[in-house]
């Protein structure tokens, strides 16, 4: 596996120390392609029904890329073609082993002692390290905990102190999007994504329609409005954490449960942190048809 993405990023012209490599194969098309939305540059091998146009189908129109598909390497056909994720669902591919997934805007990390991503070196940043207001460190790291985000997941952070979670789940290599309906909110987010250097998406509306494109996440973070978790919570494949007031715990635990969650819940701080884990898989439905823009937002330097 990492001597075939070492081959292709060498025949591409690519220096290796900073890549990602990721596996599509066996069913994991949707964790390769959250691999590709939280990283700047991910080898991805390829597979039966999880090719080029597969993974461009996840990824196009709301994560930009460019992609440098590489055929039957070492081989007499070998072919190294670089396409827009457009292209490559349309292209005839012949034995296609590698996608390369690049950030066109990303800066590439320097050579390190660790290849592909790095974890953060701390968590439950100070509420100083966020533009607006933030949930207290302690609170954050329990939902960290709860929410055990990871590359190859997909994490949404709802409600109107989104945005910290998001880019905390980001530092932990998994795919995030922050939904924020207000411009002050969005902008709020860029400053905080661009200092903490990492990708995050925003899904700019309200809640349930803004939800409807987005693809599966695996697990829900929402704060404030306990009405919320109704709308995401069935839809997280693994886990689900609600930031309320304590008077608000009873209401999501209900709605957890109904939703599948086994639940528990903690007062910290004041607020009451609801969290469930589900304990039988989802199946994974298709996103729909875009309905309102998604914006994605990588560090800006």
């Amino acid at each position: 596996m990492i001597a075939l993405a070492a081959r292709a990023l060498d025949r591409a012209g690519l220096p290796a120390a900073d890549a990602l490599v990721v596996s599509a194969r066996d069913g994991n098309l949707r964790r390769a392609a959250n691999a590709c939305r939280a990283h700047r540059k991910v080898a991805v091998l390829t597979g039966p029904g999880a090719g080029p146009a597969e993974l461009a189908r996840e990824l196009f129109p709301q994560t930009p890329r460019t992609f440098v598909v590489c055929e039957d390497l070492d081989g007499p056909a070998e072919r190294i073609e670089r396409v827009r994720p457009a292209e490559a669902t349309t292209r005839p591919w012949n034995d296609p082993q590698v996608v390369l997934v690049l950030d066109p805007f990303g800066r590439f990390d320097a050579p390190s002692w660790l290849a592909g991503a790095h974890g953060p070196v701390a968590w439950a940043l100070p509420v100083d390290a966020f533009t607006r207001p933030a949930a207290p460190p302690e609170v954050r790291a329990l939902a960290l905990a709860r929410l055990g985000p990871r590359v190859g997941d997909l994490v949404w952070d709802l409600g109107p102190g989104a945005g910290p979670l998001a880019v905390e789940c980001a530092r932990f290599g998994a795919a995030a999007v922050a939904v924020a309906a207000d411009r002050a909110a969005r902008d709020a987010i860029r400053a905080d994504v661009a200092a903490h250097r990492v990708k995050v998406a925003v899904a700019r509306g309200e809640p349930p329609a803004v939800l409807a494109p987005l693809p599966e996440p695996d697990a829900v973070h929402v704060t404030g409005d306990p009405s919320l978790a109704a709308h995401c919570a069935p839809r997280a494949l693994r886990a689900a954490v609600a930031v309320v007031a304590p008077a608000d715990a009873d209401a999501i635990h209900e709605t957890l449960t109904t939703a599948g969650f086994t639940t528990g819940s903690v007062i910290l701080a004041g607020l009451a942190v609801v969290h469930g884990t589900r304990t039988a898989d989802l199946p994974v439905r298709p996103p729909e048809a875009p309905q309102r823009p998604v914006e994605t937002l990588g560090a800006l330097q």
